[in-house]
């Protein structure tokens, strides 16, 4: 059954009307229309607010703890997205978890380049440790550029001398906005959603007149010695396997705890899709055995 899943998946996505690359203007309309097609269940609570005067979503399901929380970043190359359209995915971690999960709506580029998504993720975090959550009851989690973000992330609290949160999960990270992971070439015919060409593009919106290979746009060229325990998840049709590989291989190099599931033949971010996916369950399973044995006490 589940490779007859993950074929009707990939044919559904191949479907779509999504090009990252294309008018930022249409592509916004288009993101966002595909997110919340999926109805957010009954029983989840979403309230827009402001965490370090940074807009956010926070997300609880019946039974969070509110002493722990997730801070949470979405995906959509740094150009689309938004906190309120990841609130599907996010309140499957949130029940999962069981904790709240708060979705930050970091500045979009290119109205807002580098490092202003950076700087949003960054204050955020410090709010949050500002309203009394201590360090060790937070994880990070991100899908795609929002996971390339959590790893940026983890290292500018480090270079701010901010304590590390718990641990942190990231979804088929977008890390290296120079765009030269060899699954960039060797798996575009297999990735059906995204291509090389279009997140260079958007690599050029964010990054601006700065080196892509700068370590806070793109972690893998980052020192990431003292980062928490780190989970990534990615799937092997993907064109940013690489990326996750690398940034893997970077966090080990740097003696950091990692963990790398390479889920067969799935599309990007398919952890979004459990009502056609049953490897979205098994994989959100696996996202909360490891950020619920990493809280501290």
């Amino acid at each position: 059954m589940t490779q007859q899943q993950r074929k009707a998946l990939d044919e559904l996505v191949r479907q779509g009307p999504l090009d990252v690359g294309g008018d930022i203007a249409e592509q916004r309309v288009i993101f966002h229309e595909m997110l919340s097609a999926t109805p957010v269940p009954d029983d989840v609570s979403a309230k827009r607010g402001e965490l370090g005067g940074v807009p956010v979503v926070t997300v609880e399901t019946p039974g969070t703890d509110p002493s722990v929380a997730v801070l949470y970043f979405h995906s959509g190359a740094y150009v689309l997205g938004s906190a309120a359209d990841c609130v599907g995915l996010a309140a499957e971690v949130s029940r999962r978890v069981g904790a709240r999960a708060v979705s930050v709506d970091y500045r979009l580029a290119p109205e807002h380049p580098f490092p202003a998504a950076l700087d949003d993720a960054v204050a955020a975090y410090r709010a949050l440790l500002d309203e009394g959550v201590p360090s060790t009851k937070i994880a990070l989690v991100g899908e795609s550029a929002g996971g390339g973000l959590v790893a940026a992330t983890l290292v500018a609290l480090k270079d701010a001398d901010l304590p590390q949160p718990s641990s942190a999960v990231v979804f088929s990270p977008w890390a290296d906005l120079t765009v030269s992971g060899a699954s960039m070439t060797g798996k575009a015919d297999l990735d059906p959603l995204l291509t090389p060409e279009g997140l260079r593009i958007r690599a050029r919106d964010y990054i601006g007149e700065h080196d892509p290979a700068t370590p806070l746009a793109s972690p893998i060229f980052a020192d990431l010695t003292g980062l928490p325990p780190l989970l990534i998840q990615v799937g092997s049709h993907e064109i940013l396997l690489d990326d996750a590989v690398r940034l893997a291989s970077r966090a080990a190099d740097h003696n950091v705890a990692v963990e790398l599931q390479v889920w067969p033949e799935v599309p990007h971010i398919f952890q979004g899709c459990g009502a056609l996916l049953d490897d979205a369950d098994r994989a959100l399973l696996a996202v909360s055995a490891f950020i619920k044995r990493n809280w501290l006490t």
